[in-house]
């Protein structure tokens, strides 16, 4: 009877979903969520030309905070830099088996005394407009470079020169040339930037903690 019931209670769980993703809490203030957000054709051509952590593919960044007693994301998304809360952050992208295609990043011991100089960095650019543009010092956030900026006196992660080129064609994918036209500006095509895929890679953070399946490079 007793094995009867445990083998019900393992039945309830499988048929529910449960998965130990579900119970992750062991968040700090800081931690780095990396996200495979497949919300429009924009990520997908961030994605194509920017490979992260393990090769997955990664287009957006967020970081932990604690704000009123609760778990929040600080991001740059459009159309401002905001808080989200952890869950309506999580679900934004979900793999196959309903789970959040995130990886989480904690900074190395040696690095985590920047932190609170980096939340209250970011905290005070909450409600500054979106960088729909890309483009450094401007006074405008794209979510790569609010984080990028939060961290840049303690050197943790480091400014690349930017590509919109096709691997395959070696010319710019049509995404980006639409995209640029329609903001009436030129593509900054080898200007010095910085994406969440390359600063997922960065030796400066560990990667603790995957809650889903995220898809991978082809390139």
């Amino acid at each position: 009877m007793k094995n009867k019931f445990w083998s019900l209670i393992f039945i309830f769980f499988l048929s529910c979903g449960y998965n130990d993703n579900e119970k992750f809490s062991d968040y700090v203030e800081g931690d780095i969520l990396f996200q495979d957000l497949d919300s429009s054709p924009l990520c997908d051509a961030i994605e194509l030309v920017t490979s992260g952590y393990n090769n997955f593919n990664i287009s957006h960044i967020g970081v932990i905070v604690k704000e009123d007693n609760e778990i929040k994301v600080l991001e740059a998304i459009p159309n401002s830099v905001k808080y989200t809360n952890i869950d309506s952050f999580l679900k934004r992208s979900l793999d196959s088996n309903k789970q959040p295609k995130v990886i989480l990043g904690r900074l190395k011991n040696p690095y985590k005394k920047h932190i609170p100089q980096a939340i209250n960095f970011m905290k005070n650019k909450i409600g500054d407009k979106y960088d729909n543009a890309f483009l450094l010092n401007n006074n405008k956030y794209y979510c790569s470079e609010l984080i990028y900026e939060a961290f840049e006196e303690s050197n943790i992660f480091e400014l690349k020169p930017m590509t919109f080129l096709d691997p395959n064609t070696n010319d710019t994918l049509e995404t980006w040339k639409n995209y640029y036209k329609n903001l009436q500006t030129e593509i900054p095509e080898g200007k010095l930037g910085i994406n969440p895929g390359i600063m997922s890679k960065s030796n400066k953070i560990d990667i603790i903690h995957q809650f889903g399946v995220l898809s991978k490079s082809k390139n």
